[in-house]
C-alpha cells in the first residue's frame, strides 16, 4: 500500500492553487441587533467568538457616563474606537485611535461621552463577580458612576 503525502504549503502555491471554500465568514454588523451585555450601559454585537478558547471580537456601545469596574486582563486586549471616546488612568482613546492592554494589567475604564469600540479579546476579562460578556447569566452589573 502506498501512502500519498500531503502537498507542502509551497507546493500548494505553485501552479493553480484553489481557494478554501467556506474559509471566509462574512459578518454584517449593520444587520445585527445590539444586545445588553452583563454591564449596565454597555451593549454588544458579537462578531466572532470561540468560547472554548475564550476568544471574542465584538462591537461595544457605551452609554455616556458608563464605567466598567476594576478588572484584570487575562490576555492581551485590543480596542479601536469607532465613535466617541473612553479612558482609564493611563489616558484617553478617541474616535480613530487604538489602545491595547497587556496581560495581567488592572484598570477601570470610563466613557464620559459614550463610545462605540471594536474590541478583540484573547481571553475574557476577569471581574470580581464575573468574566466576559454573558448577559444571559443573571443580573446586569450597575456601571453608571464616575471614577473614584
Amino acid at each position: 500500500m502506498t501512502t500519498q503525502r500531503a502537498p507542502s504549503f509551497d507546493e500548494r502555491l505553485t501552479g493553480k492553487p484553489t481557494p478554501t471554500v467556506g474559509g471566509s465568514t462574512y459578518v454584517r454588523p449593520q444587520d445585527m441587533e445590539w444586545k445588553p451585555s452583563q454591564f449596565e450601559g454597555v451593549d454588544i454585537k458579537v462578531l466572532y467568538e470561540d468560547k472554548a478558547a475564550g476568544e471574542m471580537t465584538c462591537l461595544l456601545r457605551w452609554a455616556p457616563g458608563t464605567q466598567l469596574p476594576m478588572h484584570k486582563h487575562a490576555e492581551l486586549e485590543q480596542s479601536y474606537v469607532l465613535a466617541g471616546s473612553f479612558s482609564d488612568h493611563d489616558g484617553i482613546a478617541r474616535a480613530g485611535e487604538y489602545v491595547w492592554r497587556s496581560k495581567d494589567s488592572l484598570h477601570e475604564t470610563y466613557s464620559e461621552e459614550g463610545c462605540v469600540i471594536l474590541a478583540i479579546y484573547r481571553k475574557p476579562n476577569i471581574f470580581k463577580n464575573s468574566a466576559g460578556f454573558d448577559a444571559a447569566g443573571g443580573k446586569r452589573i450597575a456601571t453608571r458612576r464616575k471614577p473614584a
